[in-house]
């Protein structure tokens, strides 16, 4: 018997740096939102081209209340720079990445929007 779970997308596309002002009001359109269980919350970084410590805060702080939570949180689209800091802090083994969000997609059921796990 195969159970799966209905799972409804939230996402979230910041644009410029993420520093102490890109990542309050990232943080605040986190805070907008009322977590569920089997919601995804993607994070999309396509448009951010820098992220310093305070941006890494409200990424750690939206993680830990998406897991609370029981969702699910993923960050893709990741320039260098940005990845370059997740590497360095060793952040990068405790976000779940994918490269693009088509990717994310990919590992989602599209008809039922269930994950293919």
């Amino acid at each position: 018997m195969l159970l799966t779970k209905e799972v409804q997308v939230v996402l979230f596309k910041p644009e410029g740096r993420i520093d102490l002002h890109g990542g309050m009001a990232l943080g605040a359109k986190m805070a907008k939102i009322t977590p569920r269980p089997n919601q995804l919350w993607i994070i999309d970084l396509l448009a951010v081209d820098f992220m310093d410590s305070s941006g890494l805060v409200s990424l750690i702080k939206g993680l830990k209340v998406a897991h609370q939570s029981g969702c699910r949180l993923i960050i893709c689209n990741l320039q260098a720079s940005v990845r370059l800091v997740l590497e360095l802090t060793q952040l990068d083994s405790v976000f779940e990445i994918f490269h693009t969000y088509e990717d994310i997609l990919m590992t989602i059921d599209r008809n039922s929007m269930t994950f293919a796990n």
